[in-house]
């Protein structure tokens, strides 16, 4: 099977057990990805908390550098100083929101994801374990409050559904540039504002790669791997219209995802729509590399905030994960989350 991205060695000395944990950097995905595959924790920090000074830039506006581990206590203390945090006492989450539509998009079954999330937020807080909301377009309805919650439980207010994409589609205005354009590596069952969050999210890497390497690429013309050389060349053919819309897409859903998430929210989603490819796909052409992921991916890309993958045992014999995010700046409750709830997750699995 693929380990999954330009960091997947580190996340293979991890997964091997050589190391106790290690660096990898994360533009389009290159942590979380090796992360779900290689079975493992992988962090990606809020943008700019971690600093990027000497590495190779590819994209300053989604560049991060993060890291691995298979302990969550040793995940969090890389972090601490990684991010010179001093500790900090764990916060409960004030709303943990499932993105609905996000799951349907993976092949996992959800009772092997999202509802073991559930079960273990349930486990840990107590009380009914759900909330079901439903956002469409500008409204939040509530389909159904059950009457015997207690005022004390975490579980019984804050887990909520969201359909994201509908969510998205209202909050941010600027993606409607890139989905009248369409998208040529869309899947049908993909958001649209996803998929064009996806497609925003690269166009505007490939323009910043484009700025950084293009010299060098035209002068030297290296000999790159198939699949590198194809995304490459599209990066410098790249041209710059729409890279305003681009700019606009980020700071509208950095805008959206703080207002809907709030100081101690959580948005869990999967980190990848299915298992590990094997070794003898193209990536060059499977659209389980491009539409499928990095419509889920570009959430946390795109806006900037922190995201972690927790490995949730497996599954037909391969690796599977969830992905929790949290607000920009909200590294360090992030981290004491995941410690908090990693055993229970484990339990329940």
């Amino acid at each position: 099977r693929v380990p999954g991205g330009s960091s997947s060695g580190s996340a293979v000395a991890v997964a091997a057990k050589l190391v106790d944990f290690s660096l990898g950097t994360d533009t389009g995905a290159s942590v979380r990805v090796p992360a779900s595959y290689c079975g493992i924790l992988g962090f990606r920090p809020s943008l700019g908390a971690v600093s990027t000074v000497g590495v190779l830039p590819m994209s300053q506006s989604y560049d991060t550098v993060g890291w691995f581990a298979r302990d969550p206590m040793i995940l969090n203390r890389i972090g601490r100083v990684l991010l010179h945090l001093p500790d900090v006492d764990s916060i409960k989450p004030s709303q943990v929101i499932i993105a609905e539509d996000c799951f349907r998009l993976s092949t996992i079954p959800s009772d092997r994801t999202a509802q073991v999330l559930v079960k273990s937020i349930e486990k840990l807080f107590g009380g009914h374990p759900e909330l079901n909301v439903s956002f469409q377009a500008s409204d939040i309805k509530i389909d159904f409050v059950p009457t015997n919650m207690s005022s004390n439980s975490c579980a019984a207010q804050c887990v909520k559904h969201a359909i994201l994409g509908d969510y998205v589609k209202d909050k941010v205005p600027s993606l409607q540039h890139f989905i009248d354009k369409g998208n040529e590596d869309q899947v049908d069952d993909i958001p649209p504002s996803l998929a064009a969050l996806s497609s925003a999210m690269r166009l505007l890497q490939r323009y910043e790669f484009k700025n950084y390497h293009a010299k060098w690429v035209t002068k030297v013309n290296p000999d790159f791997g198939p699949g590198i050389s194809e995304r490459i060349w599209d990066a410098i053919k790249a041209t710059g219209e729409n890279i305003d819309f681009c700019h606009s897409v980020r700071t509208e859903l950095c805008a959206a995802l703080t207002a809907l998430l709030g100081d101690h929210g959580i948005l869990a989603l999967p980190t990848t729509p299915g298992e590990p490819p094997k070794v003898q796909a193209n990536p060059a052409t499977s659209d389980i590399f491009f539409s499928r992921p990095f419509s889920l991916l570009s959430v946390a890309g795109s806006s900037g905030f922190c995201q972690v993958s927790i490995p949730l045992g497996r599954y037909d014999n391969v690796p599977l994960a969830i992905s929790l995010v949290a607000k920009h700046g909200s590294d360090a409750f992030l981290l004491n989350l995941v410690e908090t709830l990693y055993d229970t997750l484990q339990e329940t699995i």
